[in-house]
């Protein structure tokens, strides 16, 4: 079979799953520059390697982050995220003493919630459709 960009295999199953995710800090304060961002790509990169995941994409403004994740199917996404936000933030809050001086009151980096969108693949309508044209066999 021919390699096709994208595709992963696991032991039964072959798969091409991302998702698109946004952290926002807490507050929406901001406070990330680019040494910040920088090095919070490497950590997220390490976290996703954990994860048999692969960060595709990664980047950011000053108060939230946008990450493209390739997961595999024994993942959720949940847990993916809250690793993801956990360790970043315990890291960045270690090795930035800056950050802490906007969180005293809470001592957490992120909001409690975050945006994650399924992507990749043909749009909704084709498979729609696709599925819709099957034969039945009677």
């Amino acid at each position: 079979m021919a390699e096709l960009e994208g595709i992963r295999t696991g032991r039964h199953c072959v798969f091409a799953m991302h998702v698109h995710l946004v952290f926002v800090t807490k507050f929406r304060h901001k406070v990330f520059g680019d040494r910040h961002l920088s090095r919070m790509e490497q950590i997220m990169r390490d976290v996703c390697t954990d994860f048999e995941s692969e960060l595709v994409e990664f980047n950011g403004e000053n108060n939230h982050v946008h990450l493209l994740v390739n997961y595999p199917p024994k993942i959720a996404v949940a847990r993916l995220v809250n690793s993801l936000k956990g360790v970043s933030s315990r890291r960045l809050r270690q090795e930035f003493p800056d950050l802490a001086r906007h969180y005293y009151r809470a001592n957490k980096l992120w909001s409690g919630s975050y945006f994650a969108g399924s992507v990749g693949g043909a749009p909704l309508s084709v498979v729609k459709q696709y599925i819709e044209q099957q034969n039945r066999s009677r």
